[in-house]
Parts: structure tokens; sequence; C-alpha cells
């Protein structure tokens, strides 16, 4: 594993571990404003924060798609998110976002033809298992409609982390962050106002709010974008995991959400998955499917170098089969494909493991 590579996965646990503290602080939040308003103020402040430390990749990244993705990714999955968390238990909303990771391997595999190595599908296995065990027992507030929003929310959510992809290469990942908290923020406005105007809060529900904003929104999406620069996003995906296991001890010890046994057993398995999914084989070579596909590599690169002559050394990609050599000028078109960065005179695939 190379340094960018352990960055990323460090980026990565960070994310999933400040995450963790979104759904207690916006039940605290939710005492003051509705889940629109929650929205705007949350996405608004994280966006007038972090814009000025992206300025210079801010023109790149405004762009229509960023923002709409912002809009619907961040605003509609949040305000979903936020008006099932005030419909349930804590730790009920925050299990229930551990079924992220399986669907987004289930989306890539469904619509860009992308399929997760099988540890990584066993990892997402075990980690549903352990969330079954901890959602298993009812309690503390929980209730099937505000599950079923959540649930809503987090599909929602995975679809925009396999659509982030292709947003992020060539960009700063600071700069569109920026971009789509903005759009998160005008995207939930007009909902918002329809929930009236908010009252005063009080100091406890201000300081849950822009700890929201910050810790819980600012720091996590830019991490996580960061990541997903050097990591497939099933993968990244999978460590979204790490938010419901800090969510649901919040839920125990803060709110007195019922725990026990399974509850216990359920977190384990949560971190054995996300271990798992997190793994690769070492010295693996490429092999293809049943379609002629490279595995781990994206469709739109095996079509584009078909037909093209092999003229790489050895060396450079040991025991993998040889990608063209490509002038510089033609190497910044590959760049706009997902999960593709640029080494050297060649554009190389992230999970090559080098």
């Amino acid at each position: 594993m190379n340094a960018s590579r352990k960055t990323a996965f460090a980026a990565l646990i960070a994310a999933g571990l400040l995450w963790g503290t979104t759904v207690p602080l916006s039940k605290v939040a939710l005492g003051w404003l509705a889940p629109g308003w929650l929205t705007v103020v949350r996405f608004g402040i994280a966006a007038l924060v972090i814009a000025p430390a992206a300025r210079r990749g801010l023109r790149a990244a405004l762009t229509p798609a960023v923002l709409l993705s912002g809009a619907v990714g961040y605003g509609g999955s949040v305000m979903i998110q936020n008006t099932g968390i005030a419909r349930t238990s804590v730790s009920h909303a925050a299990l229930l976002v551990g079924a992220a990771p399986v669907l987004v391997a289930v989306i890539q595999a469904l619509w860009r033809r992308r399929f997760a190595p099988p540890l990584a599908w066993a990892g997402f296995a075990v980690s549903v298992a352990g969330i079954g065990l901890i959602t298993g027992n009812h309690g503390g507030g929980a209730s099937l409609p505000g599950d079923g929003l959540v649930l809503a929310a987090v599909l929602l959510s995975s679809g925009f982390t396999v659509l982030q992809e292709r947003l992020l290469p060539g960009r700063d990942a600071a700069a569109v962050s920026a971009v789509q908290f903005l759009g998160a923020a005008l995207g939930a406005l007009p909902f918002a106002v329809t929930e009236g105007v908010p009252t005063a809060p009080s100091g406890g529900v201000l300081l849950a709010v822009v700890g929201l904003a910050l810790a819980g929104t600012l720091a996590p999406f830019t991490l996580f974008a960061y990541g997903q620069t050097s990591v497939p996003a099933e993968v990244a995906g999978a460590f979204v995991n790490l938010e419901p296991l800090v969510g649901a001890t919040a839920g125990v010890v803060l709110f007195g959400n019922p725990a026990g046994v399974p509850q216990l057993i359920g977190g384990a398995a949560v971190l054995a998955g996300l271990a798992l999914s997190a793994l690769r084989r070492p010295g693996r070579s490429a092999r293809t499917g049943q379609d002629g596909q490279v595995e781990g590599w994206p469709t739109e690169l095996v079509e584009s170098v078909s037909g093209w002559p092999m003229a790489v050394p050895e060396s450079s990609v040991s025991g993998w089969p040889e990608v063209p050599a490509v002038p510089e000028r033609r190497v910044h078109a590959w760049l706009a494909l997902p999960a593709v960065r640029k080494r050297g005179w060649l554009a190389v695939p992230p999970d090559l493991g080098c």
C-alpha cells in the first residue's frame, strides 16, 4: 500500500468517526430547527467556512453538475434523514446508516458494472449481520416510519457516493465540497420556508448546530471526498460503517437507548466487516470476467484502450496487463474517467496497489 493510499484510508477513518456524531447532534438540534431549516443551517455554515480555504479551486468546481449533486446528494438525503431521526431512536437511525456500503456496492454492480472483490462482499455481509443483531431489539423511541425514512436517505446518499467518483477527477476535493455544501443549503431552502420561522435557540442547542456544521459536516465530508480520490467508491463506502457504531454508542450512553449482548456482538461484527471490506490481496494479478472486463478497472478505461498498442515497461505495473503509453496531451482526457489517476505518462487505475 503506497503513501497516498494510506493517507486516503486515514482520511476515510476520520470521516467515519466524525460522521458518527451527526445523528446524536441532529437529534438535539431538531429540538430547535425543523428538518429543512437544520439542513440549510448545517450546510450553509459549512460552505461559508470552507469556501475561503478552497478559493483557488472554486472556479473549476462551480458547475451546475456539482451544485445539483450537492442539492440532491447532500441536501436531499440529509433532509430526509433529519425527518427520520425526529421519528426514531438515535441508535436505530445511526445503525441503519450501516446499510450504505452494501447499497453502494449494489449500485456500482448494477449501474457501472463494477464488482467489489469477494472479500469485500464478505465484509459487507458481516457488517449487515451485525447491524441486524443490534436493530433486532426495539425500544428507546424507535419507530418503523422513522426507520423507513432513514433507509430512504441512505439509499439516496449511496447513489451520490457512486456519482461523486465522476465529479472529483481534475478538481480540488475541498472546492467540490464547498460547492456541494452551497448546493445543499440552496436546495433545502424552498422546503425550509414552508416549515415556518425558527424561534430563538437555547445555548446547548445552538452549540449542537454549530458542532453538526463543523465537526459533523465540514470535516468528514471533506475528508471523505479526499479519500475517494485514491480509493474506489465501493471500498470508501465501507468506512461509513464507523458512523453507526459511534452513533449507536452515543445513543446508549447519552440518550438511554437500550443495549445488551446482541448490541455488543453486533458492534464487533460491524468493525470486523469494515476490516474485511478494506483488505486487498497482495500480488493479485488482473482477471477478466465473463464479459472480458478486467476486474477492478472501470469499463470506460478498458473500452478506451481496446485495440491500442501495448507499450509499458513490466516494472511499471508488475503482473498486470500492459496498458498503452499515451502522449501527455491525451492524458487529461483519461483523468476525466472515474477512479483513474495520472502516473508519469500513464493513467493507472488506483487499485493496482502501487
